[in-house]
């Protein structure tokens, strides 16, 4: 790998040991590595937009992860992997509400933490969509409209803001009207994770802030449904 087109990865985590043995891993595997042991570098770092994936841990002296979650979130759609030692089932929501492409519980296996970088990167970089952007025309399903060319979604006529993720999403569900996705199926065709890794919660929460986002009324969706059994599809 040419260093030019080395991606550069930053670490936000107070636990020494692990950040050091983060950054060798990350390293390794010839990613470009920061780290930062308080919230409140890391999130000046993070805001720098100098970065193509974060990996917050949750619990910091300073911001906490959610907290630069949040910010970043307002600037920009680089990935960001939450990372916490919680089994909270709220704790792992509240990081995908607030814009969070994935969580991993520590412990963890380096291999599986590996595999989500390398996954997430991917898929922000445009290589997971399946969709050609030079070739694809746009996909209109009663009044929504997706231009894989320009990232644009519209709502009639009206631009809607959507993250990378949420956008992934969408335009992997609209490209099959009316064909339901497990969400084992979107794991790997949006997040890029195969069978072994992955939640399928992930694809629950993210699903739920895209109605947020298209439908009128999130409880009684139109467009983005769920078919009992199978998982998500759009409504042509």
């Amino acid at each position: 790998m040419q260093e030019m087109t080395k991606k550069r990865i930053l670490v936000v985590e107070d636990d020494k040991n692990i950040s050091m043995l983060l950054q060798y891993n990350i390293t390794t595997e010839g990613y470009l590595c920061d780290v930062a042991s308080d919230g409140d570098t890391g999130l000046t770092m993070a805001l720098s937009g100098n970065y193509d994936l974060l990996l917050l841990d949750v619990m910091l002296p300073g911001h906490n992860g959610f907290e630069i979650c949040t910010a970043v979130r307002k600037r920009s759609a680089v990935p960001i992997i939450m990372c916490t030692a919680r089994e909270e089932e709220k704790d792992k929501i509240l990081g995908l509400e607030i814009g969070a492409d994935d969580y991993i519980t520590k412990p963890f296996s380096t291999k599986e933490l590996l595999s989500r970088i390398k996954a997430n990167i991917r898929r922000s970089s445009g290589e997971l969509t399946g969709i050609n952007v030079q070739t694809a025309e746009k996909i209109t399903v009663r009044g929504l409209t997706i231009d894989p060319e320009r990232y644009l979604v519209e709502k009639d006529g009206t631009p809607i803001e959507l993250s990378k993720l949420e956008y992934d999403l969408l335009a992997r569900l609209a490209s099959s009207p009316g064909k339901p996705f497990s969400r084992e199926e979107l794991l790997e065709k949006v997040w890029g994770y195969n069978g072994f890794f992955g939640d399928i919660r992930t694809v629950d929460v993210t699903v739920s802030r895209l109605r947020e986002k298209i439908e009128k009324d999130p409880a009684k969706p139109e467009y983005l449904l769920t078919k009992r059994g199978v998982g998500y599809y759009i409504n042509n």
